[in-house]
C-alpha cells in the first residue's frame, strides 16, 4: 500500500519542476492529485502521464479568489476530501538591489510567492477542519530562512510564508492539521536557471560553479529529492511534524 493511499492531494505549481515530481511521485504512492498551474500544456501532457483516473488539472492564477476557490472546489468535488495541499507555486522576480528594484516586480512576487499561499491556507483550511485533518506542506527556501542580495522581494516573500505557516500550524493544531515549509537549496529547476543568467550575464555557468562551492555536497539538488521531503511530510509518517521549516540543501545549514 502506498504512503498516500486513499488520499486526496492539491498540488500549486504543479506543471514541471518540483511540483511535477511530486506529483509523480504522490500518485506512484496511491494519492489522487489536482495539479493547479498557469500552464495549459504542461498540465495536458502531466495529466496524460500520470492518468486521468489519478490525477485531473485545472489553470488557475494562485493569486485570485475566485480562481483559487475553483480549483479547491475541483479537487473537494471531484473526489469528496482534500488531505494534502502542497503550496508549491512561486517566482523568483529580478535580481538588482533594493535601491534599483521597481515596485511592480516586488508586487508580483509577493502576490504569487505570498498572496498565492494565503489564499491557499485561507480556502482549503476549512475543509480539513470539517475533516479534522490534513497536511499542508508549502515551498519556501533557504532564502526563508536566511538573506542573499539582489534579490529582496524574493527573500521577503519567503520569510513570509514561513510566518503564515507557523500561524497556521498553532491555529489548526485542534484540528489535527499539520503545517510545515520546505527550504530548499539551490535545485535543477527553471527558476534557479533564471537567476544564474540573471546573475551572471552570459556566463551563467560560471555562477553555477560559484553555488555549487559553497553547498558542502558540492551540487545541486534534484526536483525528485525535494518531492521526497514533500511526500514525507504529507504522510501520515510524520504526525507529530508541524509549525517547522525543513532545509533541503546539501549541508549549507550546517556551516
Amino acid at each position: 500500500m502506498g504512503r498516500l493511499a486513499g488520499k486526496v492531494a492539491i498540488i500549486t505549481g504543479a506543471a514541471a519542476g518540483i511540483g511535477l515530481a511530486a506529483a509523480r511521485l504522490f500518485v506512484d504512492e496511491g494519492a489522487k492529485v489536482l495539479l493547479v498551474d498557469v500552464q495549459r500544456a504542461q498540465l495536458d501532457a502531466a495529466v496524460a502521464e500520470l492518468g486521468e483516473g489519478r490525477a485531473m488539472a485545472i489553470v488557475a492564477d494562485v493569486t485570485d479568489p475566485d480562481e483559487t476557490r475553483a480549483y479547491v472546489d475541483a479537487a473537494h468535488r471531484q473526489w469528496g476530501r482534500i488531505d494534502v495541499l502542497f503550496a508549491n507555486a512561486g517566482i523568483e522576480g529580478k535580481v538588482a538591489p533594493i535601491v534599483d528594484a521597481t515596485l511592480e516586480d516586488y508586487e508580483r512576487v509577493m502576490a504569487v510567492n505570498v498572496r498565492g499561499v494565503f489564499l491557499a491556507l485561507k480556502t482549503v483550511l476549512p475543509v480539513m477542519q470539517q475533516q479534522r485533518g490534513g497536511s499542508i506542506v508549502i515551498t519556501s527556501s533557504l532564502g526563508g530562512l536566511r538573506a542573499t542580495p539582489r534579490i529582496a522581494p524574493y527573500i521577503a516573500s519567503k520569510h513570509a510564508v514561513v510566518g503564515l505557516m507557523k500561524t497556521a500550524a498553532l491555529e489548526n493544531a485542534a484540528y489535527n492539521i499539520r503545517v510545515n515549509t520546505i527550504n530548499p537549496a539551490p535545485i535543477e529547476t527553471r527558476m534557479v536557471q533564471s537567476l544564474e543568467r540573471q546573475w551572471g550575464p552570459g556566463a551563467p555557468e560560471k555562477i553555477r560553479a560559484r553555488l555549487e562551492t559553497g553547498i558542502p555536497l558540492r551540487r545541486y539538488g534534484t526536483p525528485e529529492e525535494v518531492a521526497r521531503l514533500a511526500l514525507f511530510l504529507a504522510s501520515d509518517e510524520s504526525s507529530f511534524c508541524s509549525g517547522t521549516t525543513f532545509p533541503i540543501d546539501g549541508g549549507i545549514s550546517a556551516a
